[in-house]
C-alpha cells in the first residue's frame, strides 16, 4: 500500500493506493470514494465479541470493511470524522503502537488492529481507558482533530502533555499521569489543565493540536438547549 494525503492539514483525504487483490482494512464509515472495481466486504472482525470490544470500549465500529483491488490495482480514499489532519503510522514487529481510542480509521494488511486496555492514566486521564493497539508489519492510518506534531523522544528525554492532546505513542515509551500542578488537585483544576501524561524516551509520541473532549464541553456549553448553571457567577434563577 502507498498513502497519498492531500487537502491537508486541515480536511485531511488519504488516498490508499493498493497492489492487485492487495486488501485494505477501513473503519466502517471513514470511506469516501474508491476506483472501478475495488470489491468490499463488511464484518466482525474476529468475530462477534472483537466486534462489540471494538465499539464499545474502543470506540471504533462493529463491523470493519475490507476492500480488495482488482487485477489492475486500484485506490480507496478515507478520512477521518473530526476536521484535521491524518498520519501514516509506521507500524512494525519491534515497535506496535498505541492509538487513541476513536483515532484509527484504516490499515494495511500486515497490521493488526486490536482492543486493549490502556491502563488506568488514559481512563482518568479523560481519554478512556481502551483504546487500539496496532501491531505488525506496515501502515495504520490515523486521524488528528486540528495538525498533528510528532515527538522523536531520545533516551533520557521527557516531554508533558495535556491527556486530550495525545493521538497515538510506541509501546515502548514509558508514561505516567499526573496532576498538572504536582499534588495540587484544586490548581491543576484552576489552571485548565487538570492532567498531563509525562512521556519518557526513547520512542515516538504522536499530538494532536486540538483537543476533542473540550470541543464537546463547550459544544454542550453553549448549545440552545443548555440551561443556565447556579453557582457563583451563575444568573440562573434570576430569569425564572
Amino acid at each position: 500500500m502507498q498513502t497519498q494525503l492531500r487537502h491537508n492539514p486541515s480536511f485531511t483525504v488519504a488516498r490508499c493506493y493498493l497492489a492487485a487483490g492487495e486488501p485494505l482494512r477501513v473503519e466502517g464509515g471513514a470511506m469516501i470514494a474508491h476506483s472501478a472495481g475495488v470489491e468490499l466486504e463488511s464484518k466482525a472482525q474476529g468475530g462477534m465479541m472483537a466486534g462489540l470490544k471494538r465499539s464499545v470500549l474502543g470506540g471504533g465500529s462493529f463491523f470493519v470493511t475490507t476492500f480488495r483491488a482488482p487485477p489492475q490495482g486500484g485506490w480507496v480514499d478515507v478520512a477521518g470524522v473530526l476536521p484535521g489532519d491524518t498520519v501514516s503510522i509506521d507500524v512494525t514487529p519491534q515497535e506496535p503502537f498505541f492509538l487513541r481510542r476513536g483515532s484509527w480509521i484504516a490499515n494495511s494488511s500486515g497490521v493488526q488492529i486490536d482492543t486493549q486496555w490502556g491502563g488506568m492514566a488514559n481512563l482518568f486521564g479523560g481519554e478512556g481507558g481502551f483504546g487500539f493497539r496496532a501491531s505488525g508489519q506496515g501502515e495504520a492510518l490515523v486521524s488528528i482533530y486540528g495538525a498533528v506534531d510528532v515527538m522523536d523522544l531520545e533516551a533520557g528525554e521527557s516531554v508533558t502533555i495535556d491527556t486530550g492532546h495525545v493521538v497515538a505513542y510506541a509501546l515502548n515509551v514509558r508514561f505516567q499521569m499526573r496532576r498538572a500542578v504536582r499534588g495540587r488537585s484544586i490548581q491543576s483544576l484552576k489552571s485548565g489543565e487538570g492532567w498531563v501524561f509525562d512521556f519518557f524516551g526513547p520512542g515516538r509520541v504522536l499530538l494532536q493540536s486540538r483537543n476533542p473532549e473540550a470541543f464537546t464541553q463547550w459544544v454542550s456549553e453553549t448549545s440552545p438547549g443548555e440551561q443556565p448553571r447556579e453557582g457563583i457567577g451563575g444568573l440562573g434563577g434570576l430569569f425564572k
